[in-house]
């Protein structure tokens, strides 16, 4: 069963133009060769033939919009689970239909989506929302209608303070503060600039690079907000100011806007020779391509997904991020993303408490709360206290060389 429910019925011509125009012959056998046996390997977790009822699953992603990089490969990815899933026999026999809604990023319609998906579609969990913003939207009304969120977005905010019935699959936002600042500290940079936009996701990672700045001997100099609407001559006026600091030795900048590729950029333009450094929302590989050579050098702290071939055969995630890696960009012909990763891992991890504790929705919380689950963002270790359930330990230092992603050397 393959049955999708997106609001613009050009979005869907539009995406199947596209994806015509790329998946050739080729690609087609790959992705058929893929499927099989990305089939014969869910078959071993869900088992049987699916043919009971379908249980509904609901899934809002930002498929268009200016986080269309995020919500894109987050819906394709569910796309093809909810596929190979059923291929293999559903759950316990049933097969499940997941309603995708795009939100466009936009939070009113992020909520109006979730009444839908709870009220009228009648879905058992949710998965998504891409975004911070979107997610903290409707944190308070999945509590109060008792039903499991596992966001795809990442501010520590979602899970922090706790709410029972809401989850998020992308690593803390303070671990990559952390991380970044460590690293830092060991290359003797001491004093930096922040950019940051001025939205949920930016505003938290300023927040958490403040709270650990001064641990690792960073000086912040200068806090520069950009708006979601941004434009280049904007990004320009703000960068003059960096530059104008010759004091300053690095810059962070914390989005999941355009901006990621823009502000690179302006600082090649401009001649700003220090370090960038990103936030995990640079975990797309389209980011890399609108920046052009800009981009090589930027560090980031991410997943593993992006490395996944690199690691050593003995890391438990690898065949995990291998295979899901390849039967992706078989199947659409592009380059995954970590942004796909968090909806593979979300839809997953929905999909496994169903198979232990059914479709009762107080009965999946609790699953889910005391599972551990292998994923691409890590090996999640949920508990009633965690709703996250990674440690520091499932984020990487990474950079891009010559156009792709790479391993930091450190």
């Amino acid at each position: 069963m393959l049955k999708k429910r997106i609001i613009t019925l050009g979005l869907l011509l539009a995406l199947a133009a596209f994806a015509g125009s790329m998946v050739g012959c080729k690609a087609a056998k790959q992705a058929r060769e893929k499927g099989t046996e990305a089939a014969k390997n869910i078959k071993e977790k869900v088992g049987g033939e699916a043919k009971g009822e379908a249980i509904k699953i609901g899934a809002i992603f930002s498929v268009t919009g200016k986080a269309s990089f995020l919500g894109e490969p987050e819906k394709k990815t569910v796309e093809m689970l909810e596929e190979q899933i059923n291929a293999a026999g559903g759950i316990n026999g049933s097969p499940i239909d997941v309603i995708v809604y795009d939100d466009e990023g936009d939070e009113a319609k992020t909520q109006e989506l979730a009444k839908k998906l709870i009220f009228e579609d009648e879905v058992v969990a949710i998965i998504g929302p891409s975004r911070s913003g979107n997610t903290m939207a409707i944190k308070d009304f999945m509590g109060q209608n008792k039903t499991v969120l596992i966001s795809a977005a990442a501010a520590e905010a979602i899970v922090e303070p706790l709410n029972p019935w809401v989850f998020k699959t992308p690593q803390k936002d303070s671990y990559v503060a952390r991380h970044l600042l460590q690293q830092m500290q060991d290359a003797g940079i001491t004093k930096i600039a922040v950019l940051y936009g001025n939205e949920a996701f930016g505003q938290e990672g300023l927040k958490q690079i403040k709270a650990y700045a001064a641990d690792h001997g960073v000086q912040i100099a200068a806090e520069l907000a950009y708006e979601p609407a941004a434009t280049e001559g904007d990004l320009e006026t703000l960068l003059t100011k960096v530059k104008a600091d010759a004091s300053l030795q690095a810059a962070i900048n914390w989005t999941i806007l355009p901006a990621q590729s823009i502000v690179p950029k302006k600082m090649k333009e401009l001649g700003i020779k220090i370090p960038l450094y990103q936030s995990h929302g640079f975990g797309n590989i389209k980011y890399v391509e609108a920046a052009g050579d800009a981009a090589n050098g930027i560090i980031f702290a991410g997943g593993r997904l992006l490395v996944a071939h690199n690691l050593p055969d003995g890391d438990p995630q690898k065949k995990v991020l291998v295979d899901y890696k390849e039967a992706y960009e078989s199947r659409f012909a592009e380059e995954v993303s970590t942004f796909g990763g968090h909806a593979y891992d979300a839809l997953w991890i929905v999909v496994n408490a169903i198979k232990e504790a059914g479709t009762d929705k107080a009965a999946i919380r609790d699953a889910i709360e005391n599972s551990t689950f292998i994923g691409t963002g890590g090996v999640f270790k949920f508990t009633p206290t965690d709703h996250n359930g990674l440690g520091m330990d499932s984020l990487s230092l990474l950079t891009v060389k010559n156009g792709s992603f790479a391993l930091l050397e450190q």
